[in-house]
């Protein structure tokens, strides 16, 4: 962990779980992107690539669930604020390197809180996602490297993590 030593803010003066009062902070545009990483056997990725994965397209399947879990993010986060989502996108690639896929979302909005937590449970949900329409052929797939990597807008302006490319 990097930089100077923060307060938690879901924690109120007696040390309790507290809702974030942003009635006062200003609407900004506000953009958040993350990633993660789905590690497969090579037969695995082939099979996904090429369509042929017994419960069907893993790849659009994962991207439109990786979407609806941003949506629902305050429903499952507790202390999330419910947010009126302009844009979220996911993104997934094949990384032979891994060998797997690479889960990337981007969540915007024009608000008073950021988008942060919407950007990284779209790319979770895109994760378990792929593992449960694949998990027949391969039970040994890993989800890792689910993080922040970068945003943008707000009182705390802009971040990025130092190893993005």
């Amino acid at each position: 962990m990097t930089g100077e030593a923060r307060t938690l803010t879901h924690i109120d003066a007696a040390g309790q779980a507290s809702m974030v009062d942003v009635g006062d902070k200003a609407e900004t545009v506000r953009v958040a992107r993350a990633e993660g990483f789905v590690r497969m056997a090579p037969a695995t990725l082939e099979l996904i690539l090429s369509g042929n994965a017994k419960k069907g397209d893993v790849i659009g399947t994962a991207r439109l669930a990786g979407i609806m879990g941003a949506k629902q993010t305050a429903s499952l986060i507790p202390l999330c604020h419910p947010l009126m989502l302009t844009k979220v996108a996911v993104e997934i690639f094949e990384d032979r390197a891994l060998p797997g896929l690479r889960v990337e979302a981007m969540a915007k909005l024009t608000g008073r809180t950021g988008v942060e937590m919407e950007a990284l449970t779209a790319v979770s949900v895109a994760c378990l996602t792929i593992y449960d329409m694949a998990k027949a052929a391969d039970r040994e797939m890993e989800i890792s490297g689910i993080r922040l990597v970068e945003k943008s807008g707000g009182r705390s302006g802009d971040y990025r993590r130092g190893d993005a490319g």
